[in-house]
């Protein structure tokens, strides 16, 4: 079992030193979430909570991605990034190509892409791509980033990107794993046919169910003999034997904030780094 830290709500200040101490600790990764803006009203509601509301406040950082996975990987040596999520259908294929390849030569292949297909039409909307066929550009814009992360000339003519002989360096010198976050049928469809699937913050129960789902859709899509790694935030699962269960259901990597289990939600900085390296000792250490 492999443990990575969810970064969101940190204040941008705080990402250094989370990532140092995360980095000499022994956990796996740093996952980084994704939004461009926060708009004031949405027109549809964040379907993550019971009554539709944002698990956020106005004012909350949301720096981009791959800057901050490029800033913090100057600052570590072994640690992994990935994203929580990265909703790539709200950008240009290549240009989202550019900064993840980037972000992977300049940390020595250290990122996995995390992807969803996003909610907020609003935020869709501001970034004048096309929200209602998100999933089907999301399929297609995976199969531009896998042509063009080879560094080689290769060319793309579907249905909603073409065009002819390019290439795009550096490239990665390793193959950028991609996961899919997302428990609805096409999320669970579309991690099936990629390396790995990430939960929401779910249930046990509910989260072996989802991945019961997945290798149903490997076995059809005749994958079922591939590695599948999955990355749970699991809302029941706190401790070791918790975590134990988990990964006899398949699950490889635990998602978490650690420092919550000794300070609850805190603003500051030092507790955060407290708690994480108190959770590498009593945790990470005996699993």
């Amino acid at each position: 079992m492999k443990f990575v830290i969810a970064t969101s709500f940190s204040k941008i200040e705080q990402l250094g030193p989370i990532a140092v101490a995360a980095d000499e600790s022994g956990f796996e990764a740093l996952a980084i979430s994704d939004h461009i803006v926060h708009p004031e009203t949405i027109d549809n509601p964040y379907p993550y909570t019971e009554d539709g509301t944002r698990r956020w406040e106005a004012f909350t950082d949301w720096p981009d991605p791959w800057v901050t996975i490029g800033y913090m990987a100057g600052l570590t040596e072994r640690i992994r990034f990935t994203t929580n999520v990265f909703v790539l259908a709200m950008r240009n294929p290549l240009i989202a190509a550019k900064a993840i390849g980037t972000a992977a030569a300049l940390s020595n292949d250290r990122v996995t892409l995390t992807l969803g297909v996003g909610w907020s039409n609003t935020e869709f909307a501001l970034m004048e791509q096309d929200f209602a066929r998100r999933g089907k550009r999301t399929d297609e814009m995976i199969d531009i980033l896998r042509k063009v992360w080879t560094g080689k000339m290769v060319e793309h003519h579907g249905e909603f990107y073409d065009f002819d002989n390019l290439e795009m360096n550096p490239a990665p010198k390793e193959r950028i794993p991609i996961w899919v976050g997302g428990f609805s049928e096409p999320a669970l469809r579309r991690a099936a046919r990629q390396d790995g699937w990430l939960s929401d913050l779910q249930t046990t129960d509910d989260i072996a169910e989802c991945i019961a789902k997945v290798r149903a859709y490997r076995q059809e899509f005749g994958r079922a003999d591939e590695p599948l790694e999955v990355m749970a935030s699991a809302s029941d699962a706190a401790d070791l034997d918790g975590y134990r269960r988990l990964e006899d259901l398949g699950v490889t990597h635990i998602l978490t904030m650690p420092w919550i289990f000794y300070s609850g939600i805190t603003e500051e900085v030092q507790p955060k780094v407290d708690g994480l390296k108190r959770f590498a000792d009593e945790i990470i250490a005996r699993m």
